[in-house]
């Protein structure tokens, strides 16, 4: 790594450790040349798949448009920052775990419908009510109606 201060292309790291629950390491480094000191923090790069959309288009995977998504369904709803950060997170471990380069908008609708259910039942009706384009208030109803049936099963 460059020194930032004299750009000398050796230096040294002096101090590593954990952060972030273990998703980053925070290296304090030296310049061999300046003797300056400053901090890095690595962290590892995972490449997202690609996007299907309905239409057969291909965009990358995009975890604001995911964020804003959710966050518009959850507006006005008692739920923490905390846990829509995770939820998203899960969300993104899913898609990776399937190991594959591109997935279907399809599967991503619905691991963001499965996640809403589990934090907000309004929140998921509201997301289910665009997602899937409800037309009238009885698929209001169907909808509210598997939710009740599921919540009793459980």
């Amino acid at each position: 790594m460059h020194c930032p201060f004299c750009h000398a292309p050796e230096t040294k790291v002096i101090d590593s450790r954990l952060v972030a629950d273990g998703a980053q390491i925070r290296r304090r480094r030296e310049c061999l040349a300046c003797g300056e000191r400053y901090t890095t923090f690595e962290t590892a790069e995972l490449v997202m798949p690609k996007v299907i959309k309905q239409n057969g288009t291909r965009q990358p995977f995009d975890e604001h448009k995911l964020r804003a998504g959710m966050q518009r369904a959850l507006e006005k709803r008692p739920v923490s920052v905390d846990d829509v950060e995770a939820s998203i997170d899960r969300i993104k471990a899913q898609i990776r775990a399937t190991g594959e380069r591109e997935v279907d908008s399809h599967f991503l609708g619905e691991l963001v419908m499965k996640a809403l259910s589990q934090l907000d039942k309004v929140a998921f009706v509201r997301f289910a009510s665009v997602y899937r384009s409800f037309e009238d208030v009885s698929e209001f109803k169907a909808e509210i109606d598997r939710l009740e049936s599921s919540a009793r099963n459980e």
